[in-house]
């Protein structure tokens, strides 16, 4: 156990791509949700929230209550299980860019509550927060709430995204677009 943990969000339904679930894409030889966690390698524990599957790394699973519940109900499913962590990454298991630098960049600007990466627009999913400021603002019944309306209460720190950061993977044409722009590895 360190005093950086990780919350993966990777509980959605994956309605873009058919009911697939995205964590599992491969791009470049490696799962989604490996990428993402190649990105936290510091982080212990890290909990991946949503249906287990195979990974390179041991880690905790949990889901969010109800299953489908969405972000909030995904954050405070994993939070459950961080234990004394000061700060927590919280990422979605879609991302293709994201990278140990992009999560080191963001745990360097925690300010107050935490800091999230900014390609122009706030990305919700893609933050180093305080644990107990994340706790203090979820709500009661997180199921169904909006990430931004939650997270947005706290005191953040922007970090202008790099190039390629913020991609996710959400259709079958973001996949392919994925697949083309970064070489198997």
């Amino acid at each position: 156990m360190t005093d950086f943990a990780a919350v993966l969000l990777a509980g959605g339904r994956g309605s873009r791509m058919g009911g697939v679930h995205k964590p599992a894409l491969v791009v470049a030889g490696r799962t989604l949700l490996d990428r993402c966690l190649t990105a936290v390698a510091d982080a212990s524990p890290v909990v991946v929230v949503g249906p287990a599957t195979t990974t390179d790394r041991t880690v905790l699973w949990t889901r969010e209550d109800p299953p489908g519940g969405g972000p909030v109900a995904g954050l405070a499913a994993g939070l459950e299980l961080i234990g004394e962590a000061a700060t927590v990454a919280v990422l979605a298991a879609d991302l293709v860019g994201v990278t140990a630098d992009t999560v080191a960049r963001l745990r360097n600007a925690v300010t107050a509550d935490g800091a999230l990466l900014d390609d122009g627009h706030a990305q919700w999913l893609i933050g180093v927060w305080r644990a107990d400021s994340l706790r203090r603002v979820l709500p009661k019944d997180p199921a169904g709430a909006s990430l931004r309306s939650v997270l947005g209460a706290l005191d953040y720190t922007c970090v202008a995204a790099e190039p390629g950061e913020t991609v996710d993977v959400d259709t079958p044409s973001d996949l392919a677009k994925a697949a083309s722009q970064h070489p198997h590895r």
